[in-house]
């Protein structure tokens, strides 16, 4: 199937991306039999949690919560590849599955892309392969003894980072998501083992960037303000930058108008469903949720938009309706 231009539609109309995977995945009750299926059924290692390893052991759980979102309304879909690194799959011991895990994730949210596009090519689907943070820090040590330690390199972050573009760019996605960023030295990895497999190739993807807030400080975990974050990671041409997860809607809009005010880029923001309650639940309905997401429309924040924790189909669309109703923010490259 012939692929679209993203950046063209992306200046014309606000783009809806899909909501949580992991708060989908929780609905089906898995156990340990659905991670292992038949191909890890003698891992050493229990593997309930590892939501990646889905998408080789029960991919079609994985594809129908990608075609749940594409009917809500969803332009963009992000593949289930967000701990699909080497270093976060070592804790599984399963690091050497990450290419495969990438490929396949890749080719369901495609296979649900087209399926759409085929239906309505008047609205056509995207893939973005998701890229984590990992659960490592470059910038920071895990031992309050000895600061100057570090968990991991720089080279270790930028190698499993490239190993995992690879797989997403052979399954099929369209974009590469660099997401969820509490390290901004994390993602400069991710972005120079990007820009290294791009070289490689002779072929680039539209990369998005999107960090996340920590608490009321305004911050990364890593201590940077939005604006500093956001000069960190320009020296790259981005499709767009945004922040995610941490905080819900109403509390991530200030930090969107500093992205609005400073960024080159396009904006995304998928923020979650509230904070999270005592259970580590989700309260927000998609009614709540609507009514703080449509002042970011108003005010002309985004170009792209949706949902992080606790979000649903049920969110997406309420979501995806609102953008309908109003034009995407317009950048100063535009």
């Amino acid at each position: 199937m012939e692929r679209v231009d993203i950046q063209a539609i992306v200046k014309e109309r606000i783009l809806v991306l899909d909501g949580a995977m992991g708060t989908m995945i929780q609905r089906y009750g898995l156990v340990e039999e659905d991670f292992r299926g038949s191909m890890l059924a003698g891992h050493h290692k229990p593997l309930q949690g590892n939501n990646d390893i889905l998408s080789l052991t029960r991919p079609e759980v994985i594809k129908e919560i990608h075609l749940a979102y594409f009917a809500a309304g969803a332009d963009i879909a992000e593949t289930n590849t967000f701990n699909a690194n080497a270093i976060s799959q070592a804790d599984y011991d399963t690091q050497h599955l990450t290419y495969d895990i990438n490929v396949a994730a890749a080719r369901l949210a495609r296979e649900a892309a087209d399926n759409y596009t085929a239906k309505e090519p008047h609205k056509p689907r995207f893939v973005a392969g998701s890229m984590g943070p990992t659960n490592r820090t470059a910038s920071l040590s895990p031992d309050v003894n000895n600061p100057g330690y570090r968990a991991v390199s720089f080279d270790e972050l930028k190698e499993a980072y490239k190993e995992q573009a690879r797989g997403l760019m052979d399954g099929g996605a369209d974009l590469l998501f660099v997401e969820t960023i509490f390290d901004t030295l994390n993602a400069k990895a991710a972005l120079f083992g990007i820009q290294e497999l791009f070289d490689e190739q002779g072929k680039e993807l539209p990369i998005m960037v999107s960090g996340t807030i920590t608490d009321a400080s305004g911050r990364t975990l890593s201590g940077q303000t939005t604006q500093a974050f956001l000069v960190s990671v320009s020296h790259v041409n981005l499709l767009s930058v945004g922040l995610n997860c941490a905080l819900g809607a109403d509390q991530l809009r200030p930090y969107l108008q500093v992205l609005n005010k400073n960024s080159p880029f396009f904006i995304s923001a998928h923020p979650n469903a509230g904070l999270p309650n005592a259970f580590g639940e989700y309260d927000e309905t998609p009614e709540m949720m609507g009514k703080q997401i449509e002042e970011y429309l108003q005010e002309g924040l985004v170009n792209i938009v949706g949902g992080c924790c606790g979000t649903t189909p049920d969110h997406i669309k309420v979501i995806a309706d609102l953008t309908k109703k109003y034009s995407p923010r317009v950048t100063q490259t535009a």
